[in-house]
């Protein structure tokens, strides 16, 4: 079978198809093999490995994931692809390809299934405008992951490693960090994908921590202030939890929360690290307890 990272190879097999881009799922296809071999080299796949592919597109990375891991499940939304990858992935009897919404798929179940509940490895090549509901599904579900390996837009992959006091720093950033320890393992410009994205983009990946690096009783809770403090970026912490619908507390008593964390009551959220966030939703659960 033909290499599909090679660009000739991929224009192959589209023109055999009579395929067309599909503006609404976001499709590039990479062909740059170096690109291929880093995300390969960098979510350290082993033929031990069980893997989840979200969105394999032709099956360029598939090929490749299938050389190196014991069982692929691809995921795939375009129905149109799906004969395209019976064809380009027909020489791999170790991959499975599923047309399905990823957000709608029990990948719990899979991991039961497939590998026996033990931690899958994650990679995908993710269109921009779905990246986050995708890695928050993953994290947020408990599903056993033992790293996330994608290709996201570049200034996507900085806002999830980046700490408080920049302009990146938000609620993605802190759900990244609470949950994974985030890396940038390359950055990939527009000339590696066909179409051409008009941003850059780059590999990030998200090692799931053992254990969360922060001690929060109710990490619901821990959420609905971090979103509630970055909803309104130029307010104050305090002023962004008053207009906040979830968290029911005068205006004081959140007041003295803040002096009681130790911080300046004028303190906007965009200055707390996750340690700080995850002290004071302990201290704001003991005053909602009363």
């Amino acid at each position: 079978m033909a290499t599909l990272g090679i660009p000739q190879n991929t224009i192959a097999v589209l023109q055999k198809y009579h395929f067309n881009f599909q503006k609404k799922f976001g499709q590039n296809f990479l062909i740059d093999t170096h690109v291929l071999e880093k995300i390969i080299d960098a979510a350290g796949i082993t033929k031990e490995d069980f893997v989840l592919e979200i969105g394999p597109g032709i099956g360029t990375m598939t090929q490749y994931l299938c050389e190196n891991a014991r069982e692929v499940t691809a995921v795939e939304i375009d129905q149109n692809l799906i004969p395209i990858l019976e064809d380009t992935l027909s020489a791999y009897d170790n991959v499975t390809v599923i047309n399905e919404d990823i957000l709608k798929l029990d990948i719990a179940e899979l991991a039961r299934e497939r590998n026996g509940g033990a931690p899958i490895k994650v990679v995908a090549n993710l269109p921009y405008y779905i990246t986050t509901p995708i890695i928050m599904g993953l994290f947020e579900s408990h599903v056993p992951i033992d790293s996330i390996t994608v290709m996201v837009q570049k200034e996507v992959a900085d806002r999830m490693q980046v700490g408080p006091g920049t302009k990146d720093y938000g609620a993605l950033s802190l759900a990244v960090q609470y949950y994974a320890k985030p890396e940038i393992v390359a950055n990939v410009p527009p000339n590696c994908f066909m179409p051409r994205p008009n941003v850059g983009s780059a590999v990030i990946r998200l090692t799931r921590h053992e254990k969360s690096p922060v001690d929060v009783e109710d990490e619901k809770l821990m959420f609905s202030i971090i979103r509630a403090s970055f909803n309104q970026r130029r307010k104050t912490l305090a002023n962004g939890l008053n207009n906040s619908p979830e968290i029911h507390l005068p205006k004081e008593v959140i007041q003295e929360s803040i002096e009681e964390l130790g911080v300046p009551v004028t303190i906007r959220g965009e200055a707390l690290t996750l340690e700080q966030f995850a002290a004071f939703a302990n201290i704001i659960k003991k005053k909602m307890k009363k």
